[in-house]
């Protein structure tokens, strides 16, 4: 996997832990070796440039996803083809908020934010009721897996 990560923001986060997030989903997911995926952590006010600009819509959110060559999960049968997944953009001050609202720490939201990113680079949407439940159960499913594969890696958390 060619996983970039950049942090242009002013919050320190976790890469290697990002890039370890990305290469599991992506395995678990069955998608080829060579897939590339880039994930850009922004401030505030690059994130609501790219938002209006992208979405049409004012202020920071919280990620953005650019795909680009269209790749789907694959089987273990059959995994998804070697190519460019595209882009995740994340923004950690909003990533904060979140966190505290939700009463856990920022990794945890950031690492959910990547993972819910990557899932929408893969093809997956959530605008009605059954696309949500695909989307969310499988967003879970990858951070329970994440989460229990770094205790067994012995990774330091938080």
């Amino acid at each position: 996997m060619s996983v970039e990560v950049n942090n242009e923001s002013t919050i320190a986060v976790d890469e290697a832990a990002i890039q370890r997030l990305i290469t599991f989903a992506l395995d678990s997911l069955h998608v080829h070796p060579d897939a590339e995926v880039a994930v850009v952590f922004v401030d505030e006010a690059a994130m609501e440039q790219l938002h209006v600009q992208w979405m049409d819509e004012p202020g920071p959110t919280d990620v953005l996803s650019f795909p680009m060559d269209e790749l789907r999960p694959g089987t273990e049968e059959h995994e998804t083809p070697a190519g460019l997944l595209g882009d995740i953009v994340v923004c950690p001050q909003v990533a904060q908020v979140q966190a505290e609202q939700a009463g856990h720490s920022l990794l945890d939201e950031i690492e959910l934010l990547t993972a819910h990113g990557l899932l929408h680079l893969l093809g997956f949407d959530h605008a009605e009721p059954e696309e949500e439940r695909e989307m969310f159960g499988l967003q879970r499913d990858i951070l329970t897996g994440f989460a229990a594969d770094e205790k067994k890696r012995g990774s330091r958390r938080r």
